[in-house]
């Protein structure tokens, strides 16, 4: 089943490429304006042999990386210290219900403020906008484990970080997993709007000046690797999350 799965995706994939190609070499758009992947992929083949487009990939995905692991850890931290607490979650509620439809671009002046155009303001606009997703599913995973299991671990007489490690975590993981699972993905397109923003060197600052002069082919080139980054990296979390959910599947 897998595998015709597979092979359904690649089927609609290369459907797409050939419109694509179709509408290109019919000039119903003008070519400056939609290159057909013949030349998409000529642009990425010649910014690969000039080491152009290694660069910018590496600098966005540093960036994406960072700003996702700090954002990680500080919701990790935050999220349990309140989902563990049911005073916190009365009050801090509705602050975090407040900020969390509060779109990270809204933060962007602040940090250009502290920081200027540099990459501190890049990573602060990521941390800030990827922190959400991990903070709340963290608190929903530690406020949703069963009381009977903190009944129990009384009753052993465990200490509270015995109680965090071995009972609070594991049942949270599935849910801070998907939290951080999202949070990559904020974490990419706001290194992209960053390095846009900031004039960082990067796939977004690649894209904005090739659109600027207007040079299609490396713009679609971009996009393309844009594409193939998210991919690549829900894919790699997707792996790990499922080595460290093996036990769910034991259990079942």
């Amino acid at each position: 089943m897998r595998i015709s799965w597979r092979l359904g995706s690649f089927a609609v994939g290369a459907v797409f490429i050939a419109v694509w190609q179709l509408l290109a070499n019919a000039h119903l758009i003008s070519p400056v304006y939609l290159p057909g992947p013949d030349r998409t992929w000529g642009a990425l083949v010649r910014g690969f042999a000039s080491g152009v487009f290694p660069d910018q990939v590496w600098n966005t995905v540093q960036r994406m990386f960072v700003g996702w692991l700090l954002a990680s850890l500080a919701g990790i931290a935050i999220g349990a210290c309140i989902g563990l607490s049911r005073p916190a979650r009365a009050y801090l509620g509705p602050t975090l219900e407040f900020l969390r439809p509060l779109p990270a671009s809204a933060v962007v002046p602040l940090g250009i403020v502290l920081f200027g155009l540099s990459d501190n303001m890049v990573l602060s606009v990521i941390a800030f906008g990827a922190l959400w997703p991990t903070l709340l599913a963290t608190v929903h995973g530690f406020a949703a484990v069963e009381p009977c299991l903190y009944e129990v671990s009384r009753a052993l007489g465990m200490s509270r970080l015995a109680v965090i490690w071995k009972i609070a975590l594991p049942s949270s993981l599935p849910d801070i997993l998907s939290g951080m699972r999202l949070s990559l993905t904020v974490s990419l397109i706001l290194a992209v709007v960053g390095e846009m923003l900031a004039s960082r060197p990067g796939l977004g600052s690649g894209i904005l000046i090739a659109a600027r002069t207007f040079h299609a082919p490396d713009l679609y080139a971009g996009v393309v690797l844009l594409g193939a980054l998210g991919y690549i990296t829900a894919q790699g979390l997707f792996a790990v999350e499922a080595r460290l959910l093996r036990w769910r599947v034991h259990h079942r």
